[in-house]
């Protein structure tokens, strides 16, 4: 019995393993696809699209744990992070830079964050000159572990613009509760996909060898 449970486990696993999208797989090496981290690399898509579906706290808590066991400075950890998954104040907040940019469409400020049902916010130590490197390795970890669990996301720089240029927003953002000294730099939002986007081109020229 405990045999038969053992292969029934291995069979799961390998079929879990397997699950990738078909789309995703096209374009790889059998190298690649034999390498769990390069295909999670590979097959990652920013999603625009998502589920009305919150991330459970404790997939996100696994998320964030990759993401601050990212490489950065000196080991300064040079970054904060606020988890938003709460639809009313993600509704606030949108309300808030609607009413500090009255010039710009509100459903395409609105919009910004791309319908993700949960909201990382990231802030930056300024007073370390790398800490905007820190925390782009901060989020491309979490945006690679989330996708290996299913979770799709999307990297978002205007809603920094959006809360950081004008006075209406301030109170929202010191809601997040940053520490003083830190600034908000990145946000990344985080879901499930409810698309299966194309992969686009790569240019290959942009890296060589140099003798």
């Amino acid at each position: 019995m405990k045999k038969t449970s053992i292969l029934f486990g291995a069979a799961i696993m390998s079929l879990l393993m397997s699950c990738a999208p078909a789309e995703n797989k096209e374009n790889m090496t059998p190298q690649e696809e034999k390498n769990q981290v390069v295909e999670t690399i590979m097959s990652r898509r920013s999603i625009r699209k998502y589920k009305d579906e919150i991330v459970p706290r404790e997939v996100m808590t696994q998320i964030l744990d990759c993401g601050i066991n990212a490489p950065n400075g000196q080991n300064k950890q040079s970054w904060e992070i606020r988890v938003v998954d709460n639809p009313a104040l993600m509704n606030e907040i949108k309300a808030a830079m609607a009413k500090g940019h009255p010039q710009m469409d509100s459903a395409m400020v609105a919009g910004c964050f791309r319908g993700a049902p949960v909201m990382t916010f990231i802030a930056r130590d300024k007073s370390y000159d790398f800490s905007a490197y820190d925390c782009g390795l901060l989020a491309e970890n979490m945006v690679l572990s989330a996708w290996s669990m299913g979770v799709g996301s999307i990297c978002l720089g205007s809603p920094v613009r959006f809360l950081t240029d004008n006075e209406e927003c301030r109170p929202v953002l010191e809601k997040l509760g940053f520490s003083e000294g830190y600034e908000l730099c990145l946000c990344v939002g985080f879901g499930y996909p409810d698309e299966t986007p194309d992969a686009k081109p790569r240019d290959k020229q942009k890296y060589r060898f140099v003798d």
